[in-house]
């Protein structure tokens, strides 16, 4: 796992992968409570393309995203569970609230979101776009998410 900062070393490999012809996928999320749907859109995410980088909010973006309950899961351990994932290549932790910059620095050939998010909502797409790739939404898999999780978990 590498940190959003750490990233210069990815762009190595990323160079890499580019002469190879080999077509590098970008998702992202909090993946807090990895559930079947993380691994639809994971797998998903990674049939289209070669090397598949999933970018992952650190602690802070989380709590800032989704409020002081969240994450339930720390960083370093939803990291190790992405990366125990045989559709994941490489996870990049980012302390924004999006992972434009590792967006701006890798240019993805391939930009992965759920379906829940609108065409003109998807942070980086536009730079992706810009350069030759393409935005891809995924279906979503119904009643699976994590707050949907914790929510369920409340329930007397």
């Amino acid at each position: 796992m590498k940190r959003a900062s750490e990233i210069a070393a990815l762009l190595e490999e990323r160079a890499a992968w580019r002469r190879s012809g080999r077509r590098l996928v970008f998702t992202n999320g909090c993946f807090d409570l990895l559930h079947p749907g993380h691994v639809q859109l994971l797998e998903t995410a990674r049939a289209l393309g070669d090397v598949l980088v999933v970018g992952l909010n650190a602690d802070a973006s989380v709590v800032r995203l989704k409020g002081p309950a969240r994450p339930v899961v720390p960083e370093a351990e939803r990291a190790e569970a992405l990366l125990a994932m045989e559709a994941v290549d490489h996870v990049v932790i980012y302390e924004d609230d999006t992972p434009l910059a590792a967006i701006q620095a890798l240019l993805p050939d391939v930009l992965v979101k759920g379906a829940d998010w609108a065409a003109g909502t998807i942070v980086g797409a536009d730079v992706v776009l810009a350069n030759g790739g393409r935005v891809e939404r995924v279906p979503l898999v119904p009643g699976r998410s994590s707050t949907s999780l914790l929510a369920q978990a409340r329930r007397p």
